[in-house]
């Protein structure tokens, strides 16, 4: 490595938010930028450590001591290479993956982890900003086509990299704009949109087709695709939202939080909102069920939006701190620690160990407030760290609370089955998801695949882009015999 002493010199530094006074008055990034010397600082802490776990770390497999020894070198368009060989979307990871590598970084054993998102952020910026990141068109063509639906992350990583495999790619996106959870769920004080819009014109560019407003399953039937192309590549996520069926449900102002961030992105970008159905939080109180980072986003957009109050309530109770406590995980696995995320430092009104018990209405059919009771949770076992499943009512701890609107954030169950998935008969797991091994991706009806959130459920942008590389290898292989994409 570069400096072998620089773990030892210099201390951890993450890209800084801008001014919390400043940045909840606008929708613009809520990241800034470290200055060159810094990145080259926090490349220079990457050890030598031998294993570098920060691979295993990570669901992409990135390379990543190589590019922080590159950056530390000032050799940026080289860094930049090797970054692009395991990520397609390396802005995008740099802004809203959680970064496990970072979790798994051997100098995260008794000191900070190397700042892998920062730099990895760094990197893809410069690349752009230098003009280094340009099309990649295939120099042949294979003549088989294939169609990829859903323009999500698994969709996007799987349709570029099919197509530079020589393919004809298209893909069919329901919504009227490619980007999928990037551009209609995703806050754009986490990710502006421009930067997934600038990799869809590369796409364009190296030749993919792009047909946006087009629902497979309902306004185009998917057998007629399957008999279309040669293969057909489901990437559709994991829509199905985690209901609260309580009394008071059906009451106005109770929401599902993806009915709720995606008109804010429309408004953002300028396009319209169905005025019969429109949801903000302006001048309301607000309480949102869900401490993930769906409730996070739902918490930062609703301060932005003008709420009066917002409290942020969870089931599970407050987690650990550090590794050291029981339930956190030690080192590399994931910690299920104590996090703050940009939109808890403009204003963290977070309730744990909370269960929801009873919307109540207005009398005019409105939700005005809310009736909620305190749990009491087993304590972590003490040598593997988990938690059982079990709570019991705290008894006379039962309160209510002022609620104008209710934004529901507890995660998503599987993809929608009403649609392509019914369409196609394609059998699915336990959990309802569509089935297909995590080898060849291939579902139970011939030349259909399955990808990202769709296949695995829920999970993390980098694990969707993981997946729609690895399915894009294992299409290449189904249509030729071989291939020559990378492996992870």
């Amino acid at each position: 490595m570069g400096k072998v002493t620089g773990f030892m010199e210099f201390r951890r530094r993450v890209t800084p938010y801008r001014r919390v006074s400043e940045r909840v008055r606008d929708w613009q990034e809520v990241m800034d930028e470290l200055d060159e010397p810094e990145l080259k600082v926090q490349g220079a802490r990457c050890m030598d450590c031998g294993i570098p776990f920060c691979h295993t770390g990570c669901p992409i497999n990135n390379i990543i001591p190589d590019w922080n020894d590159l950056v530390y070198r000032g050799r940026w368009a080289e860094a930049l290479r090797v970054l692009h060989s395991t990520n397609n979307f390396p802005e995008v990871t740099g802004r809203i993956c959680p970064a496990p590598c970072e979790a798994a970084c051997v100098l995260g054993i008794n000191d900070d982890p190397v700042s892998i998102k920062s730099i990895e952020k760094a990197i893809a910026d410069r690349g752009w900003q230098e003009g280094w990141i340009k099309p990649e068109i295939p120099r042949h063509r294979t003549g088989k086509k294939v169609a990829v639906v859903g323009s999500g992350p698994a969709g996007l990583a799987a349709a570029q990299q099919i197509n530079r495999a020589g393919h004809t790619v298209t893909v069919f996106e329901k919504s009227e704009v490619p980007g999928g959870l990037l551009v209609l769920g995703i806050p754009d004080f986490k990710m502006e949109k421009h930067l997934v819009a600038r990799r869809v014109e590369q796409m364009e560019a190296e030749g993919i087709e792009f047909r946006c407003g087009v629902h497979v399953g309902t306004t185009v039937e998917a057998e007629k695709l399957l008999a279309e192309y040669d293969a057909l590549l489901l990437c559709i996520g994991s829509e199905r939202p985690r209901d609260l069926p309580i009394p008071g449900r059906d009451l106005n102002g109770v929401h599902f939080a993806m009915n709720f961030l995606p008109q804010q992105n429309r408004r953002v970008a300028g396009r319209p909102v169905d005025p019969s159905f429109d949801i903000s939080a302006a001048g309301k109180h607000v309480v949102i069920i869900g401490g993930g980072d769906t409730g996070a986003d739902c918490l930062g957009t609703s301060r932005r939006q003008g709420a009066i109050g917002i409290h942020q309530f969870e089931l599970l109770p407050k987690p650990p701190l550090t590794r050291e406590e029981p339930g956190a995980m030690p080192w590399p696995d994931w910690p299920f620690t104590f996090k703050v995320e940009s939109s808890h430092e403009e204003g963290d009104v977070r309730d744990y160990a909370v269960n929801t018990k009873e919307f109540i209405s207005d009398g005019n059919g409105n939700v005005k407030s809310l009736r909620a009771v305190r749990l009491r949770w087993p304590e972590p076992d003490p040598i593997t760290g988990r938690r059982p499943f079990k709570f019991e009512n705290i008894p006379g701890s039962d309160f209510e609370i002022r609620a104008d609107l209710v934004l529901l954030a507890m995660g998503f169950l599987h993809p929608v089955h009403e649609g392509v998935v019914g369409q196609l008969g394609v059998d699915k797991d336990p959990r309802g998801n569509v089935q297909a091994s995590f080898s060849d991706f291939h579902t139970s009806v011939p030349n259909v695949f399955a990808a990202g959130d769709a296949r695995r459920g829920q999970s993390l942008v980098v694990w969707a882009i993981a997946e729609g590389r690895k399915a894009a290898r294992a299409i290449d292989i189904h249509l030729t015999g071989s291939s020559n994409l990378a492996a992870h």
